[in-house]
């Protein structure tokens, strides 16, 4: 991925993929991705790209073979979300699951067009003739990969996390293959000190011993109090700069046809400079696409770090992440007709028309 890139991506099902929301160990089952970044299912956030941006890497410790580093088969996620009202606290989340290969992608993402580091790509759905079942997905024309299945890789051990107890570490073992913080474990807000390093250190199970590491990133702050898209205009987002320079990278998802089966998304991965314009021709080509009630951005600054294991690569994303809503001139949101215009009913789609 290049060190600026803005993309535009279309989905074709309804609902789409709710980028950066983890809805608990679940959201890990999607684990495909490329290694030129295009995957959009990799919940790790780190694009693709091994090694990860202001993370460091890792190493199994067990001497043996590494696997390819391009393929997604693990990560482990420290998330925090600032408060959503003045004077409350941010929540943060740990979690993790690995697997045992890639998880396979039911779309093809191909290169429509390019600009200034920014790409347009549209989906392409393969055709199997003979149907893959539900142990499967068709990958391409009548070909068939099996998902992959999710495995121990022992006890991890964590350092660096901010703790209410203040104990230096904390041990996460695996439960149905899900790693999480132990019951009655509670997180200070933020989980990890800007530049500090958090280190997950696995015993080794059915996958081999692992270390992985990556550095705290400071609470992301969006200046904007109204994004508002206008075609013809760029959109241009302000954010606090961090304290220390490339730790971490700024990470844009802008929907706004969600919740009407996706018609396009615009990504940028950017460096954390405290600004971003987005170019106005892709903010035009996206509202050209079409728009859906409740339009929102995600944007995300995170550190990754990355480790390979024989299946493949696990990623370590620390990440403060901010979701606020999107205006479009014209665009009235609805759960139902009461929060509709006289004479207009709430669609389908959740507009007002």
């Amino acid at each position: 991925m290049s060190q600026n890139l803005c993309r535009i991506e279309k989905f074709p099902s309804r609902g789409g993929w709710r980028a950066g929301v983890l809805g608990g160990v679940v959201a890990l089952v999607s684990l495909a991705c490329s290694s030129s970044g295009g995957g959009t299912n990799d919940p790790s956030g780190s694009g693709g790209s091994a090694g990860g941006s202001g993370g460091s890497g890792g190493s199994t410790g067990s001497g043996e073979p590494t696997g390819d580093p391009t393929k997604l088969v693990g990560a482990f996620q420290v998330r925090s979300l600032p408060a959503a009202e003045p004077g409350a606290a941010g929540s943060t989340a740990v979690i993790g699951k690995i697997y045992d290969g890639p998880t396979p992608s039911q779309l093809i993402w191909e290169v429509q067009a390019e600009e200034e580091g920014c790409q347009l790509l549209t989906p392409r759905v393969p055709f199997c003739n003979e149907p893959c079942g539900g142990s499967a997905v068709c990958v391409e024309d009548d070909t068939c990969q099996p998902y992959p299945a999710a495995h121990s890789a022992g006890n991890v051990t964590v350092t660096g996390l901010n703790l209410e107890s203040g104990a230096a570490s904390l041990v996460m073992s695996p439960t149905a293959n899900n790693y999480q913080p132990p019951a009655g474990v509670k997180l200070l807000y933020p989980p990890v000190d800007e530049g500090e390093a958090l280190r997950f250190e696995a015993s080794g199970d059915f996958f081999s011993a692992f270390t992985v590491e990556a550095k705290g990133v400071s609470p992301l702050d969006l200046l904007n109090e109204t994004i508002e898209l206008k075609p013809d205009q760029p959109l241009q987002l302000e954010w606090t700069p961090p304290g220390q320079a490339d730790i971490a990278r700024v990470h844009v998802k802008l929907d706004i046809s969600h919740h009407g089966g996706t018609k396009g998304m615009i990504e940028c991965n950017v460096d954390d400079t405290g600004s971003l314009d987005v170019p106005a021709s892709l903010v035009k080509q996206l509202l050209d696409l079409g728009v859906a009630g409740f339009p929102t951005i995600i944007v995300t600054r995170r550190s990754v770090g990355s480790t390979t294991i024989p299946p493949g690569r696990v990623d370590l994303v620390v990440s403060s992440q901010i979701e606020q809503a999107v205006v479009i001139a014209g665009l009235t949101s609805c759960n139902d007709d009461s929060q509709c215009p006289e004479g207009q009913t709430c669609q389908s789609d959740l507009t007002c028309k």
